[in-house]
């Protein structure tokens, strides 16, 4: 193993999750990315040598292989990030329950699932870092997107019961709330003379944050932040 530290991001795809990647490689960190479709994810791996892991968070024997596996592969984990989510935008009167239902478990039981399995590993072991990707619908809930809200609202509550719980036993767990939209040009997105980008959060600013988050003092941990571009209004 190399006595190098692990960090499992879960739900990963070319944004954020990509930007972590490449933070946590460079301090010397060993990379597991894990996802539903993990072809999507070539690009970052061969940019830091992450190893791939297919995995449907809602799926409790597929977390807890992954985190078995992850283990057998390159050891315990001492960075645990859930970032999957999933929004289902439309009027309260006209949104699909089942879609609903789906948003719902991917978002909120699936981020109980992930840091369940973290927590069981971190709390024997003497400590660790487990992480969730919150967003500004976690905090107040939009017109149209009460899916978002719902969810969102309950992975907070999960952070912060986790968080009073197990930073006693030196498991850090942060929530940070991403107020704004993330800059991917991946996915077609172009800023240019019409598209102020300033507006956009950047994504290795973002992991810069929360490689600082990770590495923060257990004397002033922090259990939330919020990250904003400076232009938007909150």
């Amino acid at each position: 193993m190399g006595g190098q530290d692990v960090v499992i991001i879960v739900g990963a795809g070319s944004g954020l999750s990509a930007s972590l990647a490449r933070r946590f490689s460079r301090a010397g960190m060993k990379v597991a990315l894990a996802a539903r479709d993990t072809e999507k994810l070539a690009g970052i791996q061969s940019e830091t040598g992450a190893h791939l892991y297919a995995c449907d968070t809602v799926e409790p024997d597929q977390v807890n292989t992954l985190f078995d596996t992850v283990v057998r592969d390159l050891g315990t984990p001492t960075v645990v990030v859930s970032n999957a989510s999933s929004r289902v935008r439309g009027a309260i009167t006209e949104i699909d329950p089942d879609e609903v239902k789906r948003a719902l478990l991917i978002t909120t039981y699936g981020g109980f699932l992930v840091g369940q399995a973290a927590a069981k590993l971190m709390v024997p072991g003497g400590g660790g870092t487990i992480m969730f990707t919150g967003a500004s619908a976690g905090v107040k809930g939009f017109p149209m997107s009460a899916t978002f809200a719902m969810g969102k609202f309950g992975l907070r509550g999960l952070a912060q019961s986790m968080a009073r719980e197990l930073h006693p036993k030196n498991v850090h767990v942060v929530h940070v709330v991403v107020d704004g939209g993330i800059r991917n040009t991946s996915r077609g997105r172009v800023e240019g003379p019409d598209d102020d980008p300033d507006k956009w959060l950047d994504p290795e600013a973002i992991a810069e944050t929360y490689y600082h988050l990770h590495t923060q003092h257990r004397s002033s941990w922090s259990w939330e932040i919020e990250v904003r571009p400076w232009v938007e209004k909150f």
